[in-house]
């Protein structure tokens, strides 16, 4: 069974918008990127993610672009009529159905790179196994969040972080279930501590 791996850059104040812009790179962390996008079996876009990438992406040269531009892409919209860009597969159909039946497969995982509003479906629908969220040090003060309001309310746990010489701050999250709100209070002390 494969997993489906959210990755996403953003800001210190959350914004994953435009990255090519501000997410700088040192050249351990720029190889890790490579190296991640090499091993998948694909990746799952939203249409303005892809419409993004498919503009930027083909007239890049270097081993990252290189390896997007050749990995196979999942695009889910219902407006495109077309997806060009190289290896790419346009899905007009329910999104959940769909990437259930891919999780079904045998192969290596797939991730979710940017695509806010197809991730929060994916949340929805139980189909994310892990979030990889690399963190920059930078504030943008405004753009699209990774998580915007309205967005599904979910428990994590952290299951490694590691930070580039840059600054970035690279974790990967597992799910921990669905939350109901008011479920990470700090537990009230016992009896026999505040008699003391």
């Amino acid at each position: 069974m494969r997993k489906i791996i959210n990755s996403a850059f953003v800001s210190l104040d959350g914004v994953t918008a435009d990255p090519s812009s501000w997410a700088i790179f040192d050249p351990n962390a720029a190889e890790e990127a490579v190296q991640a996008l090499h091993a998948l079996g694909g990746m799952l876009m939203g249409r303005g993610t892809y419409e993004y990438f498919a503009d930027v992406m083909p007239k890049q040269t270097g081993p990252y672009a290189e390896a997007i531009n050749t990995i196979r892409k999942y695009v889910f919209s219902s407006t495109l009529e077309n997806a060009d860009w190289n290896n790419s597969t346009l899905i007009t159909g329910d999104v959940a159905t769909y990437v259930s039946e891919l999780k079904k497969q045998s192969g290596p995982e797939i991730q979710v790179h940017g695509s806010g509003d197809l991730l929060q479906t994916l949340l929805k629908n139980d189909l994310v196994d892990e979030l990889h969220v690399w963190t920059f040090p930078v504030v943008l003060g405004s753009g699209k969040r990774l998580f915007a309001d309205g967005a599904v309310p979910a428990g994590l746990k952290v299951d490694a972080v590691t930070t580039s010489t840059t600054g970035v701050v690279i974790a990967t999250y597992e799910s921990a279930g669905a939350i109901k709100y008011g479920s990470f209070a700090p537990e009230q002390p016992s009896e026999a501590a505040t008699l003391g």
